[in-house]
């Protein structure tokens, strides 16, 4: 970057080390992020020292290393997670880890013309599990946040314009600010407000009714909403990503039905795969059909290959007072995307959204509601056509989200 725009950098590793993660004195911290990653990553370490960190490691992950595996690797090796890899994620929660992933896709035309079923093979599925059992339980502080880059930007804006990126990020995180802690503490009681809300009242199941869209999603007996602001074993407040606009839940995995319809494209985890025009059909809280415009054949790949796969794992409503839909871009991030507009995901839930829901083990959490899987895909449902209603287990309905205005309460 150049001036006027290098001294983002330096506000945003502020914000994301003492606001997303909440490095404490003496704390360990762990950055994981890809090669073109770098800038933002040393960012973040070095201002993790400033706030008293004890060590600061940063681990990078090649994209062209995962297409010489898709592409050479003999098939036994596929998705490939050696003991000593697993072993580092489990240790996070020994230690006190805070864990900042680094997003933003620097080649999002790489796995063009591979093979689908030998890249949903080549997922690392025991380490995507460790993580998410930490990460998911909050046993460690951790957040996911943007690592502005060339081709991200590429794909975005048609040019790699990273300094027109930042400026968006900037507005999405709300850097634009006198004092952005300020207005971030402000942000997040705005959304706690609206999860009380939507905890007052106890709805059994969300209806998605617009475009393409008829859904009702039903909620485990003991699920609660949550936002993003989380507190970790240790007694640490964090932010589990930054930006956030949403407030969500996990669903029963087993009361889904209906079909959805995407509303923004985005990259298959994992498999840097673009999907775009995606169009599911869902019974009895299992994804029966799926069709996309692109990527299709990667979607029946994933859904086929990790276990739990085809069951709901989140739902989240927001609306259009989101800081990222105000930049008015598509980001192909789903970091951003999700933040935009409504959305669920696909595959595991989040055991913190169900009362002593940390406490369970993984087939304890299956059996309250809560899916447990090796993924985690969101899409975006969302938009000013399509609205969100609450329906309480005697049928009486009430509206949430009417021409993308949250009207509840």
């Amino acid at each position: 970057m150049s001036e006027p725009y290098d001294h983002l950098l330096g506000a945003y590793a502020r914000l994301v080390v003492r606001v997303g993660v909440n490095v404490q004195l003496g704390q360990r911290v762990v950055v994981r992020g890809m090669v073109e990653h770098a800038e933002v990553a040393r960012a973040v370490a070095a201002e993790a020292y400033r706030v008293g960190a004890s060590y600061v490691s940063i681990e990078y992950v090649d994209q062209h290393l995962q297409r010489a595996h898709v592409a050479l690797a003999p098939d036994d090796s596929l998705g490939t997670s050696l003991r000593h890899e697993v072993d580092a994620i489990n240790a996070w929660k020994d230690d006190d880890v805070a864990v900042i992933s680094l997003t933003g896709n620097p080649n999002p035309t790489l796995m063009d013309g591979a093979d689908p079923a030998r890249l949903a093979a080549s997922l690392p599925v025991e380490r995507a599990k460790a993580a998410m059992q930490v990460l998911g339980a909050d046993h460690v502080a951790w957040s996911v946040v943007g690592a502005p880059n060339a081709g991200w930007a590429e794909s975005i804006f048609g040019t790699p314009d990273v300094e027109r990126l930042w400026q968006s990020v900037a507005l999405a995180t709300r850097l634009d600010e006198d004092d952005p802690v300020v207005s971030w503490r402000e942000h997040l009681a705005n959304l706690a407000h609206r999860r009380d809300l939507l905890n007052e009242q106890g709805f059994d199941r969300m209806h998605f009714r617009g475009p393409g869209t008829d859904l009702v999603v039903g909620l485990a007996p003991r699920s609660h909403w949550v936002t993003a602001e989380h507190t970790n074993d240790a007694g640490t407040a964090f932010v589990a990503n930054l930006p956030t606009e949403e407030v969500y839940t996990s669903p029963d995995w087993r009361r889904a039905d209906g079909t959805l319809s995407t509303t923004a494209p985005f990259f298959l985890q994992q498999m840097n795969v673009l999907v775009d025009g995606l169009v599911l059909e869902l019974g009895d809280g299992t994804v029966r059909a799926a069709k996309a415009a692109a990527g299709e054949e990667a979607v029946h790949h994933q859904l086929d290959s990790v276990p739990r796969a085809r069951h709901l794992g989140e739902v989240a409503i927001v609306d259009g007072d989101s800081r990222v839909r105000r930049t008015q871009l598509t980001y192909r991030d789903m970091l951003y995307d999700e933040n935009a507009a409504s959305h669920v995901a696909w595959g595991a839930g989040f055991p913190t959204t169900i009362e002593g829901g940390t406490r369970l083990d993984v087939q304890q959490r299956i059996e309250a509601g809560v899916n447990q899987s090796a993924t985690h895909v969101d899409v975006v449902v969302g938009s000013p056509d399509v609205e969100v209603l609450g329906i309480a287990a005697d049928g009486t309905t009430t509206p949430v989200l009417v021409g993308d205005e949250f009207v509840l309460g």
